[in-house]
């Protein structure tokens, strides 16, 4: 299939959200139609990078390119984009950034790859991670490009950080006069709900930096339209998308008939972003969150934690999912090398399976289960759900349903806004 870059516009495929028509016509004037989805199958869905390059990058056309990625950035062949690119005279890549992780994913959490020239390409690659505002805009200054390419898989929970990657290079491009190319991929837990709570601006950092769900249900671009629209609608970037075909909102990762890489270390499966949104909550804790095994987020666990917890927790029913008493020895982070015990979660039907409700009440019962129980002394739980009232409502004996309809009033709220920003159906 070839498409023009008309055709690619009429389509939904790019769209422009130029500071003019933003301020003239407001931010949701500039988005098509959605496109209809379809049915089950595989290798359905074709990827924004896909049909940039069917229509032989006409996006890019006369244009010095950098671009924003790391591993997941492939084709439906398992080719990374950069490596197809790079020797295609039809577009001229000059430059990559790479994120947290690195632009060859060589980086474990917290940590990147720093300033160096590709092995594979020479291309000079450089390290976007922890740079924001001016910053971030020097760095693609002095690059050289003209348009940032941005193309990352997604994990769907607002703590995952790539997102904030792609927050802060819409507001460089602004700042630096470049124009942002947001290429599209599947939300991999489906875009059918936004879910928990909203962020406080009070709390915002890297993990977290504006007022979104905990689950945003969005993927890439629809993220970027709203961030643009919403949050940078002062000083927006020269935002294009590319929308994908062929996906569904009701798409888990698995019907996509894409392959999947691991966009970090400890997100080896679609499985472990299924429960993510939730179960990351216990970085705020002194329990382990699985890192270090071979199930990271799907095992939780702390010295002297019996049969009780899980037991606590099925008494609970929730929807979709079952917990079996585990015993584990992480082989880094919390409790390397020593023997925890605690729970694996088992989503049996993910269709009714809510991962942020499922996160708050194993913190309900571990709390209430075992009396080594603690926040981490940072409070960095209020970082990860962006606010005070989870951690101060457990430790005052809210049950579940309490400190999930907390949040009620502010999710309805995002979900409006959010819903004028969907790309799909």
């Amino acid at each position: 299939m070839s498409l023009s870059r008309r055709g690619l516009l009429a389509a939904g495929g790019a769209v422009g959200a130029l500071a003019a028509t933003a301020a003239s016509a407001g931010p949701a004037a500039a988005l098509p139609s959605p496109g209809k989805g379809h049915g089950g199958g595989h290798g359905r869905v074709r990827t924004g990078f896909d049909r940039l390059a069917a229509d032989g990058y006409a996006l890019l056309k006369g244009q010095r390119v950098g671009v924003v990625t790391n591993p997941t950035g492939i084709t439906s062949d398992v080719r990374h984009i950069v490596d197809v690119m790079h020797p295609d005279e039809r577009v001229n890549l000059t430059a990559v950034f790479g994120p947290e992780h690195g632009f060859r994913g060589t980086a474990q959490a917290g940590g990147s790859e720093g300033r160096y020239d590709d092995p594979a390409t020479g291309l000079p690659v450089y390290d976007t991670y922890l740079k924001s505002g001016q910053a971030l805009a020097d760095v693609f200054t002095a690059s050289g490009v003209d348009t940032i390419v941005f193309d990352i898989q997604d994990a769907g929970a607002r703590f995952y950080t790539y997102i904030w990657t792609l927050y802060d290079c819409l507001e460089a491009a602004a700042l630096a006069g470049k124009k942002l190319v947001v290429l599209d991929r599947p939300n991999p837990v489906t875009g059918r709900a936004a879910l928990g709570p909203v962020l406080d601006p009070a709390f915002g950092t890297f993990v977290g930096r504006r007022e979104i769900a905990q689950a945003h249900g969005m993927t890439v671009t629809e993220l970027a339209l709203l961030f643009n629209g919403e949050f940078l609608a002062d000083r927006p970037a020269e935002l294009e998308i590319v929308k994908m075909s062929g996906w569904s909102r009701a798409d888990f990762f698995d019907g996509t008939g894409l392959p999947w890489v691991p966009p970090s270390p400890n997100m080896p499966t679609p499985d472990t972003a299924l429960v993510y949104s939730g179960t990351c909550l216990f970085e705020g804790t002194n329990l382990s969150e699985g890192r270090g095994t071979t199930r990271p987020f799907e095992l939780l666990g702390a010295e002297g934690i019996d049969h009780t917890w899980a037991a606590a927790a099925n008494a609970l029913n929730l929807p979709g999912v079952a917990f079996r008493e585990a015993y584990f020895a992480p082989t880094f982070s919390k409790f390397q090398g020593k023997t925890v015990g605690g729970v694996q979660l088992h989503v049996q039907d993910r269709e009714v399976f809510d991962p942020v409700r499922t996160g708050i009440a194993l913190l309900v019962t571990a709390k209430r289960t075992w009396s080594g129980f603690a926040w981490r002394s940072d409070n960095w739980i209020d970082k990860l759900t962006g606010n005070t009232r989870v951690r101060t409502m457990i430790d005052a004996g809210a049950d579940t349903d309490e400190v999930v309809g907390a949040w009620a009033q502010d999710l309805a709220a995002f979900r409006a806004v959010r819903k004028r920003y969907l790309q799909y159906r």
